[in-house]
């Protein structure tokens, strides 16, 4: 990794550099995180002809074109992500070592993207808009599509917090474990096995809704019925969570699903929990944020804005089904 004496010495490797300041660099990582020219600008309270100008600097002392277009975005040349990951750690912990004590969130202007699924976004969205209204006007909040996949989106800086289940282990990628989604099998209070035991072969020979962020049709229910010799018919798929407890509440099919998923609707009596018939361990969901944002203080701010949502709106509602 690169240290402080590394990025002088970067910065005036030949006569052209000596003159570069720190703030190229802080311009060129702006950009990395963006990878937008026009969002890097608003993000640093510049012009983006401004900005343009400093991309024209920098190709001309790193003798390389840095970004090139792709979509309505831009994307890094190898040379410039290498340089990336040299300098934002030293960089980082610059800004971070100069930056005022005074902070006030009312006066930032910042975007967040946030990686999350649907139902994760019933949750969250409603109180954290609450608390950004009252605190930081300014602050805006937008929703990423996950798949899974919060280790790539997070090193590519495509997203600035996982909020959802993480998969890495990446030591560059921070996390902060949040609450276990408890698995529970539902159904319509009018259902057909409502009345009876659901030992493992009545389980398994409902029709069953699967709710599947990949599309496969299949997942770890599966692969517990397949050790006791069973299969389960999948009728039906889905791919987000808006449409799940309408389906569940006028069909006769089943699903095993979090709590926090259907919560509303158990706790309004549209669809009743049942216990499985196994042992399903629960999904840990966590907040997951880049080691470069670590003292970020307009993330550190939202970071606690999650935990106030979660104490005040999940857990009490949790609780009282559980």
């Amino acid at each position: 990794m690169l240290n402080y004496t590394g990025c002088y010495l970067l910065l005036n490797k030949n006569n052209d550099m000596a003159n570069i300041d720190l703030n190229l660099m802080v311009i060129f990582d702006a950009i990395m995180q963006e990878q937008s020219i026009t969002l890097a600008a608003q993000r640093l309270s510049m012009t983006q002809p401004s900005v343009s100008n400093a991309v024209s600097r920098m190709r001309h002392v790193w003798q390389d074109p840095l970004f090139v277009k792709q979509g309505r975005g831009i994307r890094p040349t190898p040379f410039a992500a290498a340089m990336w990951r040299d300098i934002e750690a030293p960089l980082h912990s610059i800004k971070n070592a100069t930056q005022q004590q005074v902070f006030d969130i009312r006066g930032i202007k910042r975007t967040f993207r946030i990686a999350l699924t649907d139902w994760m976004v019933d949750i969250f969205w409603l109180p954290l808009r609450q608390l950004i209204e009252e605190q930081a006007p300014d602050i805006n909040i937008h929703a990423v599509p996950y798949a899974v996949n919060g280790e790539r989106l997070l090193l590519d800086a495509d997203v600035d917090m996982v909020l959802d289940y993480y998969e890495g282990s990446n030591e560059r990628v921070k996390t902060q474990w949040l609450f276990d989604n408890h698995f529970v099998c539902v159904m319509r209070p009018e259902h057909p096995l409502v009345n009876q035991t659901l030992d493992l072969t009545t389980f398994a020979q409902a029709e069953h809704l699967l709710m599947s962020l990949s599309g496969d049709a299949s997942g770890g229910v599966d692969t517990i019925l397949s050790k006791h010799g069973l299969e389960r018919r999948i009728a039906m798929t889905v791919n987000h969570c808006y449409n799940l407890p309408k389906l569940l509440e006028n069909s006769d099919l089943i699903t095993t699903i979090p709590l926090p998923v259907i919560l509303d609707s158990v706790k309004s009596g549209r669809l009743i929990v049942r216990k499985l018939p196994f042992e399903l361990a629960p999904g840990p969901i966590s907040m997951s944020w880049h080691l470069r944002n670590d003292r970020d203080p307009a993330l550190l701010w939202l970071r606690k804005q999650v935990l106030a949502v979660l104490q005040t709106h999940l857990h009490p509602r949790l609780e009282s089904v559980l």
